[in-house]
């Protein structure tokens, strides 16, 4: 691991990265269907996530208008609902809850607040403005500034999100590392020039063996030493 990078700003992913959403869209399903069990579960919560990335993917292209994160999310859950057989849009509204209501990982908190004794830390989501402020309130998680990309009428890992975290800071893209679980988000960070710190997580996308990270470590403890934070 390569320590000490010359930072400026401490980007961090929030979705999968600090926070279990798997995990929470699972209770959500099994809110609805009290019977189910695990392999059915982690099934429904497939399909959420397939659902999400298909109407991210049409948005990216073009082919579907922008549409924030608590539109698609809806979507998702009618369409798990409808997977699984429920009706009602009371079950269908609380499902789709859910997806504000995610449980942080053990040292996303601890973690987050040792790094940033030292560093401006900034939350960057896919999460709209409205879904963001509840998953940081559900969470207890504490930034200097959280940017949603619904300011770029877009999703990761399109460059104008990514670009919101370099306007924001006010300095170049290489004095702004970008923490996440997933490797699509750090090619996304590193095209636009930002430095990149991979961060392991039961769920996620890990790094591929084609894979360059500044870092690449187990635990935000272990990140915060990799920056020189004591």
């Amino acid at each position: 691991m390569t320590a000490h990078l010359d930072i400026d700003v401490i980007v961090f992913d929030i979705l999968g990265t600090m926070v279990d959403e798997p995990g929470g869209l699972g209770r959500g399903v099994r809110a609805l269907l009290p019977d189910i069990d695990d392999a059915r579960t982690a099934a429904l919560v497939a399909v959420w996530h397939g659902y999400v990335e298909e109407q991210q993917r049409e948005m990216l292209a073009g082919r579907r208008p922008y549409a924030d994160s608590v539109v698609i999310d809806r979507e998702a859950a009618a369409r798990v609902a409808a997977e699984a057989g429920v009706d009602g849009e009371e079950g269908i509204r609380l499902l789709a809850a859910s997806a504000q209501r995610l449980e942080p990982w053990a040292d996303s908190v601890a973690g987050l607040g040792r790094i940033a004794s030292r560093f401006p830390v900034v939350g960057l989501s896919n999460a709209s403005r409205s879904a963001l402020t509840r998953i940081n309130a559900h969470a207890g998680l504490r930034w200097h500034q959280a940017l949603s990309a619904e300011d770029a009428r877009g999703y990761k890992p399109h460059p104008d999100v990514y670009r919101l975290a370099i306007a924001n800071a006010g300095c170049p893209p290489e004095r702004l590392l970008m923490v996440a679980a997933h490797a699509w988000d750090l090619r996304g960070a590193r095209a636009v020039g930002m430095r990149t710190a991979y961060v392991e997580r039961p769920v996620g996308d890990p790094p591929g063996a084609a894979d360059s990270f500044d870092l690449e470590v187990r635990s935000l403890d272990e990140l915060a030493a990799g920056l020189g934070v004591t």
